[in-house]
């Protein structure tokens, strides 16, 4: 009788798993130190997934006591079992000039390695850099970091700083909040400080009074005692800075103390580089405050590059019994407050694209001025830059801009820096309640007429110009009209100014019904003037009184200035045709000392103005 056959199946199957299983896990290659962290997820009790890299740099010099109780500091947060990298950059010493003895700044140099490589970290990745030769505080920070992703976040601290323990719990409940939150995301900011908000670097900035409930805020200045560094800010600023520094362009910025900062100490402070990217791009930075001088982080600003002596303690640190940061109430972005180098309250994100949306634009600007309507149709970005430092010099503050379709990234970019704009299209349809296909020229007279009535009703006088003008006094806006007349005209300027009154509203209520009922009912060949042209043929059939404007001693025509000339003490403006072009208007303002943009279209200087 033959033996009973045996099924193998089941235990060759078995075997060919755990060989799979094994050579699975032995022959493939280790996650790197970078994967590991940004693509793996370090769980612990009650914790959702770490979605980001967290890396704290440290640049440290020849203080051991200070970078000692630096890092002992962070070492004695609360990471919550995440993983958290350190990085520490020693730089080297200065060799001194011969004869001197090189031995007691070798000595310091080997504690000062002794203490980091015995310094224990169970956080993460601890990384020391030692330096070959002296590269002093500029390069200690733009080498630090080259973010390789979108989820990579860095703190930088320099040795004499030191953390209160909540600090990491906090930068995490903020990075979620006001990174990753699409809500709360803006791409205007650029990070967080934690030190204590103090100094308002813009020369005759306002002094920096914040009540007592607010506890975050945006201010554009860096804050480097506890930086948080976002990744995308950061690589636009390390690219603009080797563009300008290849190109031997100074980081100057006037009207602003740092200006001073860089005339005396150069290129040994890396500041003044950073607050001139941020002035160039309309960035913004967070910032905490807590009372009675209390901060997460804090400076004991010890003799250094900084300080020739020590100054002590800037504020007192947070410790757990200040603060339950579980509760610490992180307010939606839209309820923050930014502030410019001037700590000058900035209202980012006043856009109209419906009628009804004009209303919270005006109610945002103060009653005291008429409120300038600027069409921006025609115009070329450099032209509309000039026009706002020109603006900013004045502290001409009432304005909208007018900006068509055509120009949206102009658009988007001006609401994100806090100008108040109108979308000319959107306004229009809203107008018209529904798309209609009509020229450019057409919507912006429609959006115009309806902007006017919409400032009427509010209680505003509104002036409308092209962004053809040049003011040169703020005067023009407070002694070119008087309270008898309703309504004044100037055709050369393609200016109209109308005065807030029941009986003006009336009147223009009127023009704006009529000029939309004529939109609707004309044909694709009917044509039309400027808005000017328009409020003209309206006047005649309503027997409506005009005032014309003294354009002459008004404005003066940019072509009848000579190059050497100098402009009248009184000149109120400089106007030019829409149609002149561009590069000669630009030639002939940069000779006349009216161009004040630099190469990045940002304005040359930073004027305060007190509020």
């Amino acid at each position: 009788m033959a033996p009973p056959k045996r099924n193998y199946l089941p235990l060759l199957l078995l075997s060919l798993f755990t060989l799979f299983v094994l050579s699975h896990y032995f022959l493939s290659p280790p996650p790197s130190p970078s994967t590991s962290i940004s693509t793996l997820t370090h769980i612990s009790h009650n914790q959702t997934p770490q979605k980001f890299t967290f890396t704290i740099k440290v640049l440290g010099y020849d203080r051991l006591p200070s970078l000692s109780r630096c890092l002992r500091s962070l070492s004695a947060a609360d990471y919550g079992g995440d993983i958290v990298n350190l990085h520490i950059f020693i730089d080297h010493f200065v060799p001194p000039p011969p004869p001197s003895d090189v031995g007691p700044r070798l000595e310091n140099s080997r504690k000062i390695l002794d203490f980091v490589d015995g310094f224990r970290w169970d956080f993460g990745e601890k990384l020391v850099h030692y330096r070959t030769v002296n590269v002093g505080l500029q390069a200690q920070w733009l080498e630090a970091w080259w973010p390789s992703s979108d989820d990579e976040f860095v703190f930088v601290m320099e040795d004499d700083l030191e953390v209160s323990p909540l600090y990491y719990q906090f930068l995490k409940r903020l990075i979620e909040n006001y990174y990753y939150n699409q809500s709360n995301f803006s791409p205007s900011i650029y990070g967080a400080s934690l030190q204590r908000p103090r100094f308002v670097p813009g020369k005759h900035g306002n002094k920096m009074n914040l009540d007592s409930e607010t506890r975050l805020f945006l201010y554009q200045l860096v804050g480097t005692w506890g930086q948080l560094l976002f990744p995308r800010p950061w690589k636009e600023f390390r690219c603009w800075y080797d563009d300008h520094k290849a190109r031997g362009v100074k980081p100057f910025l006037e009207g602003m103390v740092t200006n001073g900062w860089y005339k005396k100490m150069g290129e040994r402070i890396w500041t003044p580089w950073f607050i001139k990217f941020i002035h160039s791009q309309g960035y913004f930075n967070i910032y905490t405050n807590f009372l009675h001088e209390r901060a997460l982080s804090i400076s004991h600003r010890d003799a250094g590059v900084d300080y020739k002596r020590s100054a002590g303690p800037d504020s007192q640190l947070l410790d757990r019994n200040s603060l339950d940061i579980s509760h610490f109430e992180m307010q939606p972005l839209s309820k923050l407050r930014w502030y410019d180098f001037c700590f000058r309250e900035v209202i980012p994100g006043r856009v109209a694209k419906k009628l009804d949306e004009v209303g919270p634009i005006l109610q945002s600007m103060g009653k005291q001025k008429p409120v300038l309507l600027v069409s921006l149709l025609k115009a070329s970005e450099g032209m509309v830059r000039n026009l706002i430092c020109h603006f900013e010099k004045l502290d001409i503050q009432n304005y909208i801009f007018l900006v068509p379709r055509s120009k949206s990234d102009l658009l988007l970019d001006l609401a994100r820096r806090g100008h108040p704009v109108i979308d000319v299209e959107g306004l229009f349809d809203s107008i018209m309640r529904s798309k209609t296909s009509s020229p450019e020229l057409i919507k912006d007279i429609m959006v115009k007429a309806y902007v006017v009535k919409k400032c009427l009703e509010s209680g505003f006088d509104g002036w409308v110009v092209d962004w053809n003008i040049l003011p040169l006094s703020n005067k023009f806006l407070l002694n070119s009209t008087d309270s008898k007349q309703e309504f004044y005209i100037d055709k050369g300027l393609g200016l109209f100014i109308a005065r807030s009154s029941s009986s003006s509203c009336k009147i223009w209520g009127k023009f704006a019904t009529n000029l939309e009922s004529l939109v609707s009912e004309a044909s694709p060949s009917s044509e039309y003037g400027n808005f000017v042209d328009e409020v003209s043929k309206f006047s005649e059939r309503q027997g409506l009184k005009l005032k014309s404007l003294d354009e002459a001693s008004f404005a003066l025509k940019l072509e009848s200035i000579g190059v050497n000339q100098t402009l009248p003490k009184n000149t109120k403006m400089i106007s030019w045709s829409t149609e002149a072009e561009t590069d000669s208007v630009r030639n002939h303002l940069q000779e006349l000392g009216i161009w004040i943009i630099d190469s990045d279209s940002s304005c040359k200087a930073v004027i305060c103005h007190q509020s």
